[in-house]
């Protein structure tokens, strides 16, 4: 029924908005099973990048006194053309080794970083670079979100800069996947209305887990992301995201 899907994307839309609001990411990676459970593969991922429009755009109002706008310039001038060309894919593109090898690269991270306790801090132009991987991934999967935390951690950035930083990155990419799929004439009347109807959904997440954030030491702060990158990689290994 119409009303009880709207109705359960919008219950996931909420916690996941604010998991992400929390964390930094997570949101988009755990609601893309969910979406295609709902709507199939190739409708949820334009469903799930207008929704994370809207998550990703109230988390950078709510922390922007926080974020490192030359991080976002690099980051932009990697993501954009690799968004425009992973929207183009997206039709076509075998999605499931794609996805393993993500799977296996984020547990690695962690596992890097449990090792090396003092990851070298990267250099601004090094976000161009990840900004390019990120887009690509995000316009054939529809959330990479994961991929882009360890190195917006080992920049040192925490809480509030770090979760503002990544969202204002992930709005230039998520504004041209939308101009792509527009093109593309993935963008349906269904798209545009799931997207608007679960917007308030996903604002109302973000704003709940901005409440919680601050009341979270940096120390735990870096745990749970650690933790959401594992989960997100064994999702991405065992095919449910």
């Amino acid at each position: 029924m119409p009303v009880l899907t709207l109705l359960t994307a919008s219950a996931a839309a909420f916690l996941l908005a604010m998991l992400s609001a929390v964390a930094g990411f997570g949101g988009g990676v755990l609601l893309l099973p969910v979406f295609t459970a709902l709507f199939g593969l190739r409708f949820a991922v334009p469903v799930l990048t207008l929704t994370q429009l809207s998550s990703n755009g109230s988390r950078t109002w709510l922390n922007r006194p926080e974020i490192r706008w030359p991080l976002v310039g690099w980051f932009a001038a990697g993501a954009v053309p690799l968004a425009v060309a992973g929207g183009l894919l997206l039709t076509h593109a075998p999605l499931s080794p794609l996805k393993r090898a993500l799977g296996l690269f984020l547990i690695g991270v962690v596992a890097w970083r449990r090792r090396k306790r003092r990851p070298g801090r990267p250099a601004d132009r090094t976000f161009a670079a990840v900004g390019a991987a990120s887009g690509f991934g995000s316009a054939l999967l529809g959330s990479v979100g994961p991929l882009t935390a360890p190195f917006f951690l080992a920049y040192g950035l925490t809480r509030a800069a770090y979760i503002g930083t990544e969202a204002a990155a992930a709005l230039t990419m998520h504004f041209t996947k939308i101009a792509v799929y527009g093109a593309g004439d993935l963008l349906t009347p269904r798209v545009l209305f799931y997207g608007a109807a679960l917007t308030p959904a996903t604002l109302a997440g973000a704003w709940a887990g901005k409440r919680i954030v601050g009341r979270v030491s940096d120390h735990t702060f870096v745990l749970l992301v650690e933790a959401g990158l594992i989960v997100a990689g064994l999702l991405f290994l065992t095919g449910l995201a």
